[in-house]
């Protein structure tokens, strides 16, 4: 990255909030919000391990030329 576009972009991540979750009242049981994050993970930590795969095996192939 380059140095001075780091400098330049905004490190604030109150754009990152949710405004359906303002209302604590609306919340689901912790329990749920746990179960589902967890799933939420497995699910990317799935993906990232698909993609490691992936690209062992581009690594493992002979180049085409």
């Amino acid at each position: 990255m380059k140095r001075g576009l780091f400098r330049r972009s905004s490190r604030d991540i109150f754009w990152l909030r949710d405004e359906s979750l303002e209302d604590s009242d609306n919340l689901p049981d912790p329990d749920v919000l746990a179960r589902e994050i967890v799933d939420d993970l497995e699910a990317a930590l799935e993906q990232f391990r698909e993609i490691a795969a992936d690209l062992r095996g581009q690594e493992a192939e002979p180049e085409k030329g």
